[in-house]
Formats: C-alpha cells, structure tokens, sequence
C-alpha cells in the first residue's frame, strides 16, 4: 500500500484532495484496506444491523422526462400502471408479517390532486394496518411544502429524493430544460425544515463525471445534513437518450461497480453515523453486488414487496435483478445472503439514521 495512503484511512475527517485520492484507488489491496477501514467506522457508529424497508413500486406513470430514466415521460415502449389501494396494503401487510421495520413508496412523479389525496390516504391506512409499528419512507419526487406537510401529518417520516449529481452543470446534460436543479435543492431544504428525514443520492459512473465531482457529491450530502444516502452506479437504459451515453460500459461494468462500492465507502468514513443503502443497481452488476454494499459500509437494502407482475414495468436501468422473485422469496434469499457475511437483519425496527436522532436530541 502507498505510504501515503495510510495516514489518509487513519484520519476522521477527509479533505477533498484525501477523498479524490481514496476514490481514484485502482490497487486491490489498497481498495480492500479503503473497505476494512469502513467497516470499522460501520461498526463503530451504525453497527453490523441491517435495516429493510420494503419497497412498493407504486406506479410508473411519470410527468418528468429525466434522459437516463427508464419511466420517463417520453418513453412510449413501458406499459404504464398504478397499484390500486388494496395492492400498496397488501404488500403493506406483508411487511408487517415479515417483521420489516418499514415500507417505502415509491413512484413516477406527479403533481395533480388526485395523486396527492391518495398517497395522503394511503399513508394513513398503512399506519393504520400496522398500528403505527411500519415506518414510512416516500420517495415521490419534487412536491409543492403544502404537499410534504400534508404528508407527514397524515405520518410519513422519511422522504428520499435523489439529486443525481450535486454539480448544476452536470445536472442540467441529464435532464430537459425545465427541470431545475435549483428547485431540487429547494425541496430538499424544505423536506428538512419540516422535519422528515431526508434522503439523497447520486448515479456514479454519469457521462461527463469526474471523481471531482464525486468529492463535491460528498461534500453536499454533508452541507445538506441528510440522515440517509442511495446511491448506485449509472447503468443506461436502452430506451433512453443516454443509452449509449458511455461506450463499451458492458465491457467495463465490473471498473463501475468497484467506483460505486469506492463512493460508499468513502462516504461512511466521513459522514459516519447516517444510513447508506445497499442499492438494487449494485446487484445488477453482480449477483454478489448487495453484500459488497454492506461490507464496503453501507447498511439499509430495499427488498421490493411490488407483485412480479409489474416488476417489468419499473426498470428505471437495465438488468434490474429479481424480476421474477416474488417478496416471500425476496425475504428468505436476503436473510441468507446477509447471515452469509457474519451481519444480522434489525427485524421489527424502523432503523432510524443515529445522525438524524442525535441531532433530534440536540435541538
């Protein structure tokens, strides 16, 4: 390992330069040292406890146009759906038999009143089902604050919307004109301000990214104060206008798998104590890939709770894994795959990022 190197995985609190430095690794050892050294913080600060929160996939139907997105608006090729009531409380209701500590809803975005009274409904009758013992995560996209206040009164606690990329710029090559990074920023803002525990993300791997851009990511997940990060390599999709945004990525996907697992463990190092979701996109690479997430510091995964037969219509990317596995068997191949690395699930807990309650205990 780099004599240089050592000092860097020692310290508690990364500079930009140390985090371009630990992201840019190339070297076996020196990237197994980088992972050792976030499963030690992991350990130290969130635990070897892994958190579910049951994803519902509740409808594809999307009025943004997002050019890496499989659901965008533009895209004619999916078959659209929505989850009726009954379907979000079944799966609802399963999460609750399978002592998952939470659900999360996820959707396209929409806007329109319709939309809103029903997730508003729907958020209540979840707490209602579960006698208030699921914890609720949305994930629904940039909403009015008159939306969000409705929402968490109605008892959702937890709110995740990406960003992507932190860098403007960048932002703007990945979506249409009338999409606003500003207002994404905004929405976050607010979402904290009302007292959700919020979310973010980034794709790793985008075209046009530098490792730059990565560090600075990091650096606004820490100037934002979020309680959780999702975040997973960019992988095309075919029916989009970034398809072949990066050539060869086929023959290269292994390099942006490892780049990913970098990302994560880089952030465990220096935000410590939030929660780090093992994404759906790292197993898309390799079977393996959630496992990976864990032990490079990541300590949430997403089982989806979805009916298979709407799984084909919410490929945001392709190869999306565990199409035709239905939430029972979901449930039972996760367990085994997280006993396998020594870690046990925090059944019955809503797993709440320690960061968001001690800065709840700080106020």
């Amino acid at each position: 390992m780099r004599p240089a190197l050592d000092p860097i995985l020692k310290k508690d609190e990364l500079t930009r330069d140390d985090i371009i430095t630990l992201l840019d690794i190339d070297d076996p050892a020196e990237e197994s040292a980088l992972f050792e050294r976030a499963y030690e913080v992991k350990q130290r600060h969130v635990g070897t406890k892994v958190y579910f929160r049951g994803l519902i996939e509740l409808s594809n139907i999307c009025v943004k146009n997002c050019f890496y997105c499989g659901i965008r608006r533009g895209n004619r090729a999916v078959d659209r759906y929505a989850l009726s009531e009954e379907e979000v409380l079944e799966a609802a209701r399963f999460a609750v038999t399978a002592r998952y500590g939470s659900v999360v809803i996820q959707s396209g975005e929409r806007q329109d009143d319709e939309f809103i009274c029903y997730i508003e409904r729907l958020v209540g009758k979840v707490k209602e089902i579960s006698d208030g013992k699921l914890g609720i995560t949305l994930s629904l996209g940039e909403q009015s604050e008159a939306t969000y206040r409705r929402w968490y009164a109605a008892g959702a606690h937890r709110y995740l919307l990406r960003i992507e990329t932190s860098n403007a710029a960048l932002y703007k090559t990945l979506h249409p004109d009338d999409h606003s990074f500003e207002a994404r920023v905004e929405a976050l803002r607010t979402l904290y301000r009302l007292g959700y525990q919020v979310g973010t993300g980034v794709m790793i791997g985008l075209p046009g990214q530098t490792t730059a851009d990565l560090a600075d990511d990091i650096a606004f997940f820490k100037k934002m104060d979020v309680a959780m990060i999702g975040m997973g390599p960019f992988i095309p999709h075919h029916d989009t206008p970034l398809a072949d945004a990066i050539p060869g990525w086929r023959e290269h996907k292994e390099l942006h798998l490892r780049r990913a697992l970098r990302m994560i463990a880089v952030t465990r190092i220096q935000l410590r104590d939030i929660n780090i979701a093992s994404t759906t996109a790292l197993q898309a690479i390799d079977e393996t890939g959630r496992e990976m997430g864990l032990l490079a510091g990541a300590n949430i995964i997403m089982p989806n709770l979805t009916d298979t037969q709407y799984r084909t219509g919410y490929q945001l990317y392709d190869d999306k894994p565990c199409m035709d596995e239905n939430a029972t068997m979901c449930a039972a191949c996760l367990e085994r795959r997280i006993t396998s690395i020594g870690e046990t699930v925090g059944y019955g807990e809503w797993g709440d990022s320690p960061h968001f309650l001690n800065a709840k205990k700080q106020h």
